[in-house]
């Protein structure tokens, strides 16, 4: 078999314009999951059944479903209802972009509330104890001590959800969006190499999650770093 450099050379620019939509789609999904998944977190630890359970529900639901039967229910799914298309928000339903950002963001919030209800459930009882003996309020103390406690610890399991869901951006291609998955069928379809095009597609992949895994070891040495056992 002859690896042909050639058709990947030529192709390198849409793959870097598909390197720019999945870093766009990553870096929306991310934000927008992890501002719903703050409330959802801090309502899957609540002992108020009416408060827990809308968001054990939703949790459930997401991530009991598959990612890309979410996007297609938003992007194939609410077009078909009249109602939609005739609303103020069909021009961002209409939109590739928004539809799979919003897909995605709504997958990871719900696996982020997971883990940050989990950190904030393993919060040690000393550091309550702490708190509440300063006459901190309870939402002083989880402002102050809880929740960036939790979120410290989270750092480990979080920097799997970002890897999984940059892995999981390459579904957005089925939605007509040219990302780094897009732009190697693109290739395959005009070239008839898919071996070339797709392990290109997974270079780019590979680079992507060793630049995240470094970040998030540093972020962990730098926030963590007094979790690590103690040298003799």
């Amino acid at each position: 078999m002859i690896f042909d450099y050639n058709v990947i050379w030529d192709s390198l620019p849409l793959y870097f314009a598909g390197l720019l939509t999945t870093l766009e789609l990553l870096g929306m999904a991310l934000a927008f999951g992890l501002l719903a998944a703050l409330p959802l977190g801090l309502m899957r630890v609540s002992r108020k059944p009416w408060v827990n359970l809308p968001a054990w529900l939703y949790t459930y639901v997401i991530r009991g479903t598959p990612m890309l039967v979410q996007l297609y229910l938003i992007y194939y799914g609410l077009s078909q209802f009249a109602a939609v298309r005739e609303s103020f928000l069909w021009p961002w339903l209409s939109s590739a972009t928004f539809c799979a950002c919003l897909a995605f963001a709504i997958n990871t919030s719900a696996y982020t509330a997971e883990i940050i209800a989990g950190s904030l459930k393993a919060t040690p009882a000393g550091e309550i104890e702490a708190a509440r003996a300063m006459g901190m309020s309870k939402s002083k103390m989880y402002r102050r001590i809880l929740l960036p406690s939790a979120l410290r610890r989270a750092l480990p399991q979080y920097s799997n959800e970002v890897i999984m869901m940059l892995q999981t951006t390459s579904l957005a291609s089925s939605v007509t969006l040219v990302d780094i998955t897009g732009a190697a069928r693109a290739v395959n379809s005009e070239s008839f190499l898919p071996f070339e095009a797709f392990i290109t597609a997974g270079v780019f992949y590979l680079c992507l999650t060793f630049i995240l895994v470094r970040l998030f070891k540093l972020a962990e040495r730098r926030w963590l770093g007094y979790l690590a056992p103690r040298k003799a």
